[in-house]
C-alpha cells in the first residue's frame, strides 16, 4: 500500500497541482526532461510549491514503483498567507501574535508546537517554504488536531516576510542562546512575533539580523539547549501570561 503522504509519477503530481492540493514539496530527478516532464514544470512555474532536484537514487530510497522520476509530499492543511492574516487581525480589534518557526524540520516537535501555540491564542504560524517538517499524518496527530485549527503561512522569503511584519508593526522576538535578555522582562503584550530557530542550528544568520530582540532562557543544568518544543512553550505561555495580566 503506498505512503499516503505522499504521491509519485509526473501525471498524478500534475492532476494534484492542478486541482490545488497542497503541496509541501517536490523532489525531481536532476535530468528529468521530455513533454510530460515539461508540463510538470509549467505547473510548477505557476505554484509555490518548493522543488528540489535529486539523483534518482534518492527516489528509489522512497519508493521502488515507477516514480518517473517525480515524488511530492502532500500537505495535511491549507496555507495561508501572513499578508492576508495580519490586516484581518488589526481589522478584528486584535493585538497579533504570530509564532515563526525558522527550520523546525521535526516532525513531533512541529506538532508539539502547534499544539501549545492553539492552546495559548497564537493568531498564526509563518515557516519557510524550504527547510519545513512536513504536515502530514504524524504532525497532525502531535498536534492534536490543532493544525486543523491554527492557521499556518508558507514563504518562499522568510527574510522579506520577518521585514513585513516589522513593518506592520510587529515586534520580532527572536529565541537564541545569544540573547542576552532573560525572556519574560520585556513587554509582550504588544503586537509580537516570536522567532524560533531549527533543532541544532538556532536561528539563521539572517533572522539574527532582522530580530528586534534576541531573549533567552536561564538554564542551570548541564545540558546546553532545550528542546526547540519546549523552548516554544515557555515563551509562548509567557506572552499569554503578560497579555492575562
Amino acid at each position: 500500500m503506498a505512503n499516503p503522504d505522499y504521491i509519485f509519477g509526473i501525471r498524478a503530481v500534475i492532476e494534484a497541482i492542478d486541482a490545488g492540493r497542497e503541496i509541501h514539496r517536490v523532489m525531481i530527478k536532476r535530468d528529468l526532461k521530455g513533454e510530460l516532464a515539461s508540463e510538470l514544470f509549467s505547473a510548477l512555474r505557476g505554484s509555490t510549491v518548493p522543488v528540489q532536484k535529486v539523483p534518482v537514487e534518492r527516489l528509489n530510497r522512497i519508493t521502488r514503483k515507477n516514480h518517473q522520476g517525480v515524488v511530492a509530499w502532500i500537505s495535511e492543511v491549507t496555507y495561508h498567507n501572513i499578508e492576508t492574516i495580519i490586516p484581518g487581525l488589526y481589522e478584528a480589534g486584535k493585538v497579533p501574535f504570530i509564532l515563526v518557526l525558522d527550520g523546525v524540520t521535526d516532525i513531533r516537535n512541529f506538532g508539539a508546537i502547534a499544539r501549545t501555540a492553539e492552546c495559548a491564542g497564537v493568531d498564526a504560524i509563518l515557516v519557510p517554504s524550504k527547510g519545513s517538517a512536513v504536515i502530514n499524518a504524524d504532525a497532525i496527530k502531535t498536534s492534536a488536531g490543532a493544525l486543523h485549527k491554527i492557521p499556518v503561512c508558507r514563504t518562499g522569503n522568510l527574510t522579506k516576510s520577518l521585514q513585513f511584519l516589522k513593518g506592520s508593526g510587529l515586534m520580532l522576538l527572536g529565541a537564541s542562546e545569544k540573547g542576552d535578555t532573560v525572556f519574560n522582562t520585556g513587554d509582550m503584550t504588544v503586537p509580537l512575533a516570536i522567532v524560533m530557530g531549527s533543532e541544532d542550528t538556532g536561528l539563521s544568520a539572517d533572522v539574527l539580523k532582522i530580530c528586534d530582540h534576541l531573549v533567552s532562557i536561564p538554564m542551570v543544568g548541564t545540558v546546553g539547549s532545550l528542546n526547540v518544543s519546549v523552548a516554544a512553550g515557555i515563551l509562548i505561555f509567557e506572552v499569554l501570561k503578560q497579555r492575562l495580566a
